[in-house]
């Protein structure tokens, strides 16, 4: 098809690389669902390139090509899950090596990491998001492998510096991986500022219609631990179902669309929330007296994300309550879909959280902003 590295990325999206079906001249790229491939009379397949299903899988080369490229990265994984995706990267570490990690991330990876890496024989350090020198003073040269960052951090929106982390990284040896999964390549390219890795949980944004479960992975380039996470892949057999690929790049044609309409109602319920008498902060990196304001608009082009938190000056009760009044906005724990979701976070990540027992989160869809704030609105009445 030609080389679309000219084109911006918008293009470059909505296009998906102008992958024309090649047997059938077919606008909507076909979907590939055999597990195995054929051999000629020589036992000689007959395209090199597939064996195995669990291997490589025609279906996915559309949605890693577009991801890469939408990412400046030199190649892409798709994986069943982001937690596949993720753990594809700390598996490849050796017992022995540390992890650098903020204390505020996603929950469901923080907690498999303080288990995995006991078990594993790994070192999980976690550092403060809200101490800038948190992270410099954490790493270990010589021993910590990897750093791990997550930014803006859910569900408190902290932001961290990538091209400050990836000196620090550099400076000891690690490799950078970063979570981009809330700015996603519209917003961020990490791989830009310094990151060895990128990773989404393509279930998201990225996917963009809550009917997808994936991963995907972004290398920099690839190197010894891009290899190992190749075969950790193929081994695990931990890839995405030939559908499912069909889906998410199909998702990744309106992605700019979406970004931007959760971006701009996102800012708009976050100035028209700010100061409101029952509430005791909102947290959005888009506010000029977010604590990342600066750093956020450094490496967030275009926006500062569809996530943005509430705490309530009640407490618990208070957060719960409003959680429960909402009628517009949907009870339900992800993000990054069409619909707004909302949901108090304690209750979600349980007892051991270090999420504050007030906050609720809120994830930005595409309805009319005015629909959304009125019913925050009656809510917080």
């Amino acid at each position: 098809m030609g080389n679309k590295s000219h084109l911006t990325p918008e293009t470059i999206s909505a296009q998906a690389l102008n992958q024309i079906d090649s047997m059938t001249g077919g606008l909507s790229p076909a979907i590939h669902p055999s597990s195995t491939f054929v051999r000629d009379e020589n036992y000689q397949l007959i395209d090199a390139r597939h064996s195995y299903g669990r291997d490589e899988n025609p279906g996915f080369a559309v949605a890693e090509k577009v991801l890469a490229e939408l990412e400046g990265g030199s190649a892409a994984l798709l994986f069943s899950s982001g937690m596949a995706a993720a753990m594809a990267i700390v598996q490849s570490l050796q017992p022995g090596d540390r992890i650098v990690a903020p204390k505020i991330m996603y929950w469901g990876l923080r907690n498999w990491l303080i288990k995995f890496c006991e078990n594993w024989g790994l070192r999980l350090d976690l550092f403060d998001t809200a101490d800038p020198d948190a992270l410099a003073k954490t790493v270990d040269k010589g021993k910590t492998k990897l750093v791990w960052i997550e930014t803006p951090c859910n569900p408190t929106w902290d932001v961290i510096d990538i091209a400050a982390a990836a000196e620090i990284a550099h400076g000891i040896g690690a490799w950078l991986a970063v979570d981009s999964t809330v700015p996603t390549p519209v917003l961020t390219q990490p791989i830009k500022h310094g990151a060895d890795i990128v990773m989404h949980s393509a279930t998201k944004y990225l996917n963009g219609h809550c009917d997808v479960i994936a991963g995907a992975l972004v290398t920099a380039k690839e190197d010894e631990l891009w290899e190992r996470i190749c075969q950790i892949r193929t081994e695990a057999g931990a890839i995405l179902g030939s559908f499912e690929a069909w889906l998410l790049q199909r998702g990744m044609r309106t992605l700019f669309l979406r970004i931007r309409k959760a971006c701009e109602s996102a800012m708009a319920i976050a100035e028209h929330f700010e100061g409101h008498a029952n509430l005791k902060a909102v947290m959005y990196p888009g506010l000029p007296n977010h604590p990342g304001h600066e750093i956020a608009r450094r490496q967030m082009d275009g926006g500062f994300g569809g996530m943005l938190s509430i705490r309530m000056k009640g407490g618990a009760d208070s957060a719960l309550a409003v959680v429960k009044r909402c009628k517009v906005f949907t009870r339900a724990t992800s993000l990054g879909g069409v619909e707004s979701l909302i949901e108090h976070r304690y209750s979600i990540e349980g007892k051991r959280s270090p999420i504050p027992k007030d906050l609720v989160r809120i994830s930005i869809g595409i309805e009319s902003v005015d629909d959304l704030i009125a019913d925050l609105e009656q809510a917080l009445a």
